[in-house]
């Protein structure tokens, strides 16, 4: 069995944070001059261009008397949990929750997830987790995400590992791919639950489909035990995992990178986009969101492809369609109120024209998915 001192000196560069670095990791961050700055800005706008000498010292006090206890993983857990109990009430209407009961405790999985929202939908997997008195899951971010210090402090706090895109030419990703499979079947093997999206970024079509390349990239531990594909993704007890938003707190801004995207042939992102889109996703308003937790998959493919199209028929099936979805799609239902309809014209209809059928067809795609 992998010990906490293996996994440091194989692993360090890329795991989740232990529970001896947590104190040293939360001083960082509460030093960290930008993401200061950042609360600062995101909690007093109007305020801080001009009182932001004033506001800075006491919003870096204020973390401090915050985080006092907090000395541990799980302690860093338990604020996480209050700050998503408020998040929720908030932003939400609600969220709710299939498949969890059929989670054991005594066993870990490999949460194959669809991909909307670049915090939220880990987090809202870990909240229903958490609800039900489970560990959480340890979750995978590119290093994209990753450019400014204090983010990285902040995903490794909050059991983040680290997924390193970046990595450049055949010998250097095969390197980075192999140790990021070995970390997850170790994880695996110790009793921590993985969280990590289908493919590389947010499905921002609406499109929820696998990247064989991700279960190519789990199978290379296997590959190392010579076994079977099928044999050894058997082992990794993986269970797919479909969110859904009745409303997407990002919807026209990926409509408008689409737009982008198909009218100039590129989009080029802007230096803080991504975490503005973090940002969105957690401040803006959802409606109703469902996670739908699947049944490990143990049989029936035998190839990459194969799993990937099992495990996009389950995401597919398992997708709770909300009004918006069912709008946009142009069916009807009687279950669908005057005010739900009202409600998702009035969101088109403030969207720029130029991109406004493109969200529309966002939000139709999963009901087509679901029919097909």
């Amino acid at each position: 069995m992998t010990t906490v001192l293996d996994e440091q000196d194989r692993y360090k560069e890329i795991r989740p944070y232990n529970d001896d670095e947590v104190p040293a990791a939360i001083e960082r961050l509460i030093s960290d001059e930008e993401l200061i700055s950042a609360v600062a800005r995101f909690r007093f706008p109007q305020a801080v261009n001009y009182f932001g000498w004033l506001l800075k010292p006491l919003i870096r006090h204020a973390l401090h008397k915050r985080v006092a206890n907090v000395r541990t993983v799980d302690d860093v857990q338990q604020q996480v949990a209050h700050f998503m109990e408020q998040m929720i009430a908030k932003t939400t209407d609600g969220v709710t929750y299939s498949g969890l009961e059929n989670l054991k405790s005594d066993q870990s999985y490999l949460f194959i997830s669809n991909h909307r929202d670049i915090a939220m939908d880990p987090a809202f997997v870990n909240w229903g987790m958490y609800q039900c008195g489970l560990d959480t899951v340890r979750i995978a971010i590119g290093d994209n995400l990753l450019r400014k210090p204090c983010a990285t402090e902040l995903m490794r706090l909050n059991k983040s590992f680290i997924v390193k895109r970046s990595a450049k030419g055949p010998r250097e990703m095969a390197r980075t791919f192999s140790e990021l499979s070995s970390y997850i079947a170790d994880s695996l093997k110790d009793g921590h639950s993985i969280w990590i999206a289908q493919k590389e970024g947010r499905a921002k079509d609406g499109d929820d489909r696998t990247d064989p390349a991700i279960l190519k990239m789990f199978y290379m531990a296997g590959k190392q035990k010579k076994l079977g594909f099928a044999e050894y993704m058997q082992q990794l007890n993986i269970v797919p995992v479909a969110i859904s938003y009745e409303y997407d707190p990002g919807d026209e801004a990926k409509a408008r990178e689409l737009y982008e995207t198909s009218t100039n042939g590129s989009y080029q992102k802007g230096e803080f986009e991504d975490i503005e889109s973090i940002v969105s996703g957690i401040v803006g308003y959802k409606g109703r969101v469902h996670v739908s937790i699947g049944q490990p998959l143990k049989d029936g493919f035998d190839t990459p492809e194969e799993l990937a199209a099992q495990i996009d028929r389950a995401i597919h099936s398992q997708y709770r369609l909300f009004a918006a979805n069912l709008l946009a799609a142009g069916e009807t239902s009687a279950d669908i109120t005057a005010e739900q309809k009202e409600k998702f014209e009035q969101r088109l209809a403030a969207m720029d024209p130029k991109w406004r059928d493109i969200a529309k067809a966002t939000y139709a795609k999963p009901v087509e998915n679901q029919r097909g």
